[in-house]
């Protein structure tokens, strides 16, 4: 995943990705929020661990690659099993250095006849590089698992829980391509619009003609142990109402501990170019680390972004939030 980070504190703008990452964050306290039972359906942290396994056995998922064409047609196949409208949007989008990459952006609609709408994405591709790697490494794709695959995954679970319930909402799964082929960090060039190709041409080019939500939600990177997501800085400036939802609900559920109640990082990804493009308020969950150096967990953009970090207690913390906040809507 890109990810270029602005942090403002005080009066510091701090970057990363590719540079250097937040230390700090703004803490804001809470009063204690007791926990309260939620009569949602239950998010199956195992079924969402299955689903984040079952695309890493693809292998890297690098555009133009066999094992990205066979993982896109078994996300569009599990979304088709789990009742939804298909939209498979099919294109060849132009990479920063030139390359022609075969891409789908996989989309499973739910109650398409309803007006009032929430859309949740995440991207599916992994990253051809390995730039936050030994040297070797470099020009080695990834698994993925945690950075691509985790929020697949935990779509994937909440596609099947909504299959079997009765929304009245109507609800639009978005898995965007080519979010991860942007510049790697060792060409030490600056050129941002080539992360999120994927989200860039559905922003233009939307699966139906003025395609509306109320607002979006976007996973990346929700799976690794001990994950902490700081309040992402587009998502509290474009997103505010959304953003103190879902962390609220997070913690009157009792994941507290993983939805910091804290302002993070500005991030460039999916959720910026669906804001810009289509005017739709979204917020990011994403695993943030202030104290590293580049503001990510240590197997980001390496070759360590395996299933060994893949946690079921992160998936579980993060589906039923997500969940709840889409079936109390």
């Amino acid at each position: 995943m890109n990810k270029s980070i602005y942090v403002v504190i005080g009066c510091i703008l701090l970057t990363c990705c590719g540079q250097k990452a937040a230390k700090g964050n703004d803490a804001v306290s809470v009063a204690p929020v007791e926990q309260i039972a939620s009569q949602t359906p239950d998010f199956d942290a195992d079924s969402a661990y299955s689903y984040v396994a079952a695309q890493v056995a693809f292998g890297p998922r690098v555009p133009n690659s066999g094992a990205h064409r066979q993982c896109a047609d078994w996300l569009t196949g599990v979304l088709k099993r789990f009742g939804a409208d298909i939209y498979v949007q099919e294109t060849v989008l132009t990479a920063y250095n030139g390359d022609r990459l075969e891409s789908r952006n996989i989309i499973g609609s739910y109650n398409p006849e309803q007006q009032k709408r929430v859309l949740l994405f995440a991207h599916w591709d992994s990253r051809p590089y390995s730039d936050r790697d030994a040297e070797s490494n470099h020009y080695k794709p990834i698994d993925g698992a945690d950075d691509g695959a985790s929020g697949v995954g935990v779509l994937l679970e909440i596609a099947r829980q909504i299959s079997k319930s009765a929304l009245s909402i109507g609800v639009d799964i978005i898995f965007f391509d080519a979010e991860d082929y942007g510049v790697p960090e060792f060409l030490k060039e600056n050129k941002p619009n080539s992360w999120c190709l994927g989200s860039q041409f559905w922003a233009k080019n939307p699966h139906k003609i003025n395609y509306k939500a109320d607002f979006g939600i976007l996973l990346d990177m929700v799976g690794s142990r001990d994950a902490t997501f700081y309040k992402e800085g587009t998502s509290v400036y474009r997103a505010a109402p959304f953003v103190e939802r879902v962390w609220t609900t997070a913690r009157n559920l009792g994941y507290g501990r993983f939805f910091i109640n804290a302002n993070g990082g500005t991030i460039t990804d999916d959720h910026q170019y669906v804001i810009s493009g289509r005017g739709i308020p979204c917020i990011d969950i994403i695993n943030l680390v202030p104290e590293s150096d580049h503001g990510f967990g240590k197997h980001w953009h390496t070759q360590n972004d395996t299933m060994e970090n893949i946690d079921r207690a992160t998936l579980k913390a993060v589906g039923q939030t997500v969940l709840e906040v889409v079936c109390g809507y």
